[in-house]
């Protein structure tokens, strides 16, 4: 069984900012924070709907806000709660808990506090290294500030996660590169990739509306993900997500901004479309199942590319599940 969360989403609950793109109730489909006897039953729920051998590869997620801002009583019952489903001396339960947060709200005590509890992952929102990018989406945190809590969170032995976004009101295609090689430098063991949705009722939808933010274009924003999976793979930093869950909620409340039901596919098509230009025409093309479809590229795009150009697609399942090869060379797909 491939890694797999029991999400809890606890919106906005915490988070001292109202940042410029965020509505996190909708992001989630959420609209408040749930009580720890709510938590309790979905947790029951999961553990006795998952079977035994596949809980060791599961972990409860809390997701939506800042974890470690929220009211401390609050953090414990959770804590508390999510505590009694891990596994213990011969309690079959989930592997740990992984919680996200901001690279502000990050301290000793609290660290501490999240080992005891059987905490074993922390996630990052960075969203971006470009301090001017940060100021102007009112994040209220600086990238001295990832750098630090990123560094103080693997010494306590957590795996680390980052996420950044793309597109952001006053980035640039060349400043999230940018930002991806700065998040790269700092080897988290895992990040996430968000190009920017404008959500109706945010800061960024007023900026939209009125002519101020214009996101770059959408094909750049694939150019971008795909160079960023590029730089992410070479480091052997996974990508655990790419792009926002195609909630109906979201689907209704998007009024811009890079959102696309099929965005993690165009994205592989491109970054695949790159790997065979560079290795240059004539090519052997080979993937296995799972990327067939990228490797062709969404609806064929990348079959139509390169026609006439010598390249030839091929399945071989005896690749990995995140592998292409070609011309005799294997590259990782994230």
């Amino acid at each position: 069984m491939r890694h797999a969360n029991i999400s809890v989403f606890i919106p906005h609950v915490g988070c001292p900012y109202a940042c410029a793109f965020c509505r996190q109730n909708t992001i989630s489909d959420t609209e408040r924070a749930p009580t720890p006897k709510e938590v309790d039953v979905q947790l029951k729920s999961a553990f006795d709907r998952i079977p035994e051998r596949d809980r060791a590869n599961t972990e409860i997620a809390f997701f939506g806000g800042s974890f470690t801002a929220i009211p401390e009583h609050y953090m414990d019952a959770l804590l508390y709660v999510a505590g009694k489903y891990l596994q213990k001396d011969c309690h079959s339960g989930f592997s740990g808990i992984r919680i996200s947060t901001r690279p502000d709200c990050i301290s000793d005590s609290i660290l501490i506090k999240l080992r005891n509890a059987g905490v074993t992952a922390i996630e990052l929102g960075a969203q971006s290294m470009d301090d001017e990018v940060l100021s102007a989406n009112k994040r209220g945190h600086t990238s001295a500030d990832v750098v630090r809590s990123t560094a103080f969170i693997k010494s306590y032995g957590f795996e680390t996660g980052l996420q950044m976004m793309t597109g952001l009101y006053k980035s640039t295609p060349e400043k999230d590169i940018k930002t991806g090689m700065d998040i790269a430098a700092l080897a988290p063991d895992t990040v996430r990739i968000y190009p920017t949705v404008i959500i109706k009722g945010t800061e960024l939808a007023r900026l939209y509306e009125q002519g101020i933010y214009v996101p770059y274009p959408f094909d750049d924003c694939i150019d971008v993900c795909a160079k960023l999976m590029g730089i992410f793979a070479d480091r052997n930093i996974r990508v655990i997500r790419l792009g926002l869950h195609a909630e109906r909620s979201l689907e209704e409340n998007a009024v811009g901004g890079f959102f696309h039901p099929a965005l993690g596919e165009l994205v592989r098509s491109r970054m695949i479309r790159d790997i065979i230009e560079n290795a240059g025409t004539p090519a052997v093309c080979k993937a296995p199942s799972r990327l067939m479809s990228a490797l062709v590229g969404h609806k064929g795009c990348n079959r139509e590319y390169f026609a006439g150009r010598g390249v030839v697609f091929e399945r071989d399942d005896a690749l990995p599940a995140d592998t292409i090869n070609i011309n005799g060379k294997d590259f990782r797909i994230g």
